[in-house]
């Protein structure tokens, strides 16, 4: 899945990871979807964020 960088915040996304192409000042993601992975996680701390697309940071 390839997400697409919009041009505005994706309302209901919060990130905090800055070094994320898809940041937005505020700890909004501009990234028109997202992927999180894997499918058989029982915990939080075994999830990851498969849209995170190195950027520049702030």
């Amino acid at each position: 899945m390839k997400a697409t960088k919009m041009d505005h915040p994706n309302q209901g996304i919060k990130c905090v990871v800055n070094t994320c192409t898809y940041y937005m000042q505020g700890d909004h993601c501009s990234a028109d979807k997202i992927e999180v992975q894997p499918r058989n996680a029982s915990r939080s701390q075994e999830t990851d964020c498969s849209t995170f697309a190195p950027g520049v940071s702030i």
